[in-house]
């Protein structure tokens, strides 16, 4: 079966989903969760990538980020893949593989679906049960987003900036978005277009993609949005 396309442009921001292996564990302890920080802040450096948001769970990540040339994502990823499972299998004591395969990655049209999506990736441990409220997890860019704690190697995408004309309006303003339900069919098409390699858009932005860099995403199959609050991605 030939792989799903996976593509990316400068200037697009794209949503990264990595699991573990047959959704095994890949953060055992606070300084597994730091290490791939600090690596993934190395690497975002290194091949001039923009990190929006972020979220790191025990068996998979889910990164959105806006590369500066259309090689910047995949050269992100593969750093930090290798250096983390030397890392993790160092100092565990095990061999092998620890992600599955290759990370799926998703297109986003920013106007449209940036906060959202940045709210999908920060409400992961909540709709995981492991967190009432997306503040009370520490593995997310929410703490910076939502109240203005310092991290490093987040950039805030002009989409979040025009929230307002101040950081305390923009971090207000955010956290408005989160009293909102989440549409099941925001959750849907997202957990959809990431399965596909799926640019995450309406008509005109998936043909914009594709006159871009010249390949054919195809029709999505229809299907029912999901009611359960469990992320599959």
């Amino acid at each position: 079966m030939p792989r799903k396309v996976r593509c990316y442009a400068p200037g697009i921001t794209c949503h990264i989903v990595q699991r573990g292996n047959n959704r095994q564990t890949c953060f055992l302890s606070n300084d597994d969760f730091g290490f791939y920080i600090q690596v993934l802040s190395e690497a975002l450096k290194r091949y001039r990538v923009a990190l929006h948001a972020f979220v790191l769970m025990t068996n998979h990540v889910h990164l959105l980020m806006t590369p500066s040339d259309s090689i910047g994502i995949s050269r992100v990823m593969q750093l930090v893949g290798r250096r983390y499972v030397r890392y993790f299998n160092s100092l565990h004591q095990r061999t092998g593989t620890l992600w599955e395969g290759r990370h799926r990655a998703s297109l986003i049209d920013s106007v449209e679906y940036l906060l959202v999506c940045q709210k999908y990736i920060e409400m992961n441990p909540v709709r995981a049960g492991m967190a009432e409220h997306p503040g009370q997890y520490h593995w997310s860019s929410y703490r910076a987003n939502a109240l203005g704690q310092k991290i490093e190697c987040l950039t805030e995408h002009p989409e979040f900036t025009r929230l307002g004309q101040s950081p305390a309006q923009r971090h207000c303003r955010y956290r408005e978005l989160f009293l909102l339900p989440a549409l099941n069919k925001d959750l849907h098409k997202i957990r959809q277009c990431l399965q596909h390699n799926y640019p995450l858009g309406n008509t005109a932005f998936r043909e914009q993609i594709e006159t871009r860099l010249n390949v054919h995403f195809g029709a999505l199959l229809p299907g029912r949005p999901c009611t359960s609050e469990t992320d599959p991605a």
